[in-house]
């Protein structure tokens, strides 16, 4: 049964589980209370080792999400004091996000605006349709993303990239989305849910350790640092794992490996 949370809830289906933002009423726009749930929500699946998965998608099919709950913003976003409260209950909940140790994949239906891109920035897989619809018009709130909140989308899409898509506000197509390295596949509408769950399928089906620590890899090197030598030795700690004798004996009797995550 699934775990509910106030306008999130969890779905788990054995090796992966499923994060819906549920406020279709409101394009499953997220507010402060949904944002201060995020984390403990993703780093109890983040450290739950028998998942291998983790798809995040909004409720229904009209919306991802459509950013910011903007109908509370003068109670909880009404003045600096206030945005740097809000601010941080954002971070935590994106950066909680960005660090999840399982592959997340992100299932965009419709719209998909504002914090909505954040949300999908955090994602290493970002599945949409092709009649979904990007953009960040903060702008025409007056409203600026703070430091933390960028930081995920500008690795996706470059410096210039972000800043058109900040000084414009334009809302733009799923295609436009892909050429922009936002979104990674972009299929028909109707074939959303069967594409996210064939990605699942691929993913569950190799060593979860090998997932983990190819995710780990690939966001270090964006640091434009030289690793340490416990980092560099960590490249190669697979030689020594369950998971690497299991692939390779099955890669012999020509079978399908049943990675173990040890």
């Amino acid at each position: 049964m699934p775990a509910h949370a106030q306008n999130i809830h969890v779905e788990h289906n054995g090796t992966f589980a499923t994060v819906v933002l549920d406020q279709p009423q409101k394009h499953n726009a997220i507010t402060l209370k949904m944002w201060l749930q995020i984390p403990a929500i993703i780093n109890a699946l983040s450290n739950d080792d028998a998942l291998r998965c983790v798809i995040l998608r909004g409720a229904g099919e009209r919306a991802f999400s459509s950013g910011c709950d903007i109908g509370e913003f003068s109670e909880v976003r009404s003045g600096s004091e206030q945005g740097i409260i809000y601010g941080k209950a954002m971070q935590d909940a994106l950066l909680a996000l960005y660090a999840c140790r399982h592959p997340l994949i992100a299932q965009v239906h419709g719209l998909c605006l504002g914090a909505g891109v954040e949300l999908l920035a955090t994602c290493d897989i970002r599945i949409c349709g092709k009649s979904s619809t990007f953009g960040i018009p903060a702008k025409n709130l007056g409203l600026v993303l703070s430091h933390a909140e960028l930081q995920p989308i500008l690795e996706l899409v470059g410096p210039d990239t972000l800043k058109e898509m900040l000084l414009e506000g334009r809302i733009f197509s799923a295609e436009e989305a892909r050429f922009k390295k936002l979104v990674t596949r972009v299929v028909a509408d109707d074939a959303v849910k069967a594409e996210t769950e064939a990605s699942v399928r691929r993913i569950i089906s190799g060593s979860p350790l090998a997932a983990r620590w190819h995710k780990k890899f690939v966001r270090r090197l964006t640091k434009q640092e030289p690793l340490s030598d416990e980092e560099y030795r960590e490249g190669f700690e697979c030689y020594d794992t369950q998971d690497y004798a299991t692939g390779r004996a099955a890669f012999f009797k020509r079978e399908l490996p049943e990675f173990e995550g040890k």
